[in-house]
């Protein structure tokens, strides 16, 4: 079952996470894409697209359907905020969960994604269980819905 489990955690009614779902990881750093990828994988998911910078995201974004995005803050062309508030905008990205993994921790970084939309928030250096916590209360939220 991997180390997500079944969304009864969260909440009652034990289901299982589809580990099939398509996941879109960017970030402008390889080492943090494939670092995130990782744990992503050992999760069980597979199905991961990465994009090295907002516009490229942005790019993918509209080309494909995504159930997670894993969004980095600081990147070049188009930060994570940037790309975050223009999903929330589009009528058919707005739906899309997306884990904001960023170095900044500070108060006002962390209310501006919220007031952007995100709908979860992880900060570097992390753990793999704090990423697969996130993962499982996003899926599990949006399960729910």
């Amino acid at each position: 079952m991997g180390p997500l489990g079944r969304c009864n955690e969260f909440r009652a009614g034990a289901m299982e996470i589809d580990r099939s779902i398509p996941i879109l990881i960017v970030d402008d750093n390889q080492a943090m894409r494939r670092l995130l990828a990782d744990i992503v994988r050992n999760a069980g998911f597979k199905n991961l697209v990465f994009a090295e910078d907002g516009m490229i995201a942005l790019q993918k974004l509209g080309e494909a359907s995504f159930s997670l995005v894993f969004l980095d803050w600081d990147m070049p062309r188009k930060n994570g905020l940037e790309v975050l508030e223009a999903m929330r905008a589009s009528e058919a990205l707005a739906h899309v969960p997306v884990i904001m993994v960023t170095a900044k921790a500070e108060q006002d970084k962390v209310m501006a994604a919220i007031a952007g939309g995100v709908s979860n928030y992880v900060v570097k250096p992390y753990t793999p269980n704090s990423i697969y916590k996130k993962m499982q209360a996003v899926l599990c939220a949006k399960d729910a819905v």
